[in-house]
């Protein structure tokens, strides 16, 4: 179990590296890119702690980019006013199903 924690962990990293690739493209700054460099560090870190717990690198990978897509969304949406319309929910809640899918059988 604690390997779908570190992935679910390196999800929300990649989460916050693309929150901070967004506060780059606003306004460009050192801080910025460290943030920048850190988030994805940490949850390619994650990551492979995840992998190093047994997890198949196919479900692990799958199950990252899942989580990075639907939050990316999620925050474009809450934070940034992106649309929510709902074909592009749809397809999202797909991908969500395809993690969840994922998680049971994995």
């Amino acid at each position: 179990m604690s390997g779908w924690l570190f992935v679910f962990a390196a999800g929300l990293a990649e989460v916050a590296g693309v929150i901070a690739m967004n506060a780059i493209k606003q306004r460009p700054s050192a801080l910025a890119y460290a943030r920048l460099v850190l988030c994805f560090g940490v949850s390619f870190g994650l990551l492979s702690l995840g992998l190093k717990s047994g997890m198949s690198i196919a479900i692990a990978y799958a199950v990252w980019v899942g989580i990075g897509t639907v939050g990316a969304v999620v925050v474009g949406i809450l934070r940034y006013g992106e649309s929510a319309r709902p074909l592009r929910l749809f397809f999202v809640a797909l991908v969500l199903a395809a993690v969840v899918g994922l998680k049971l059988i994995g």
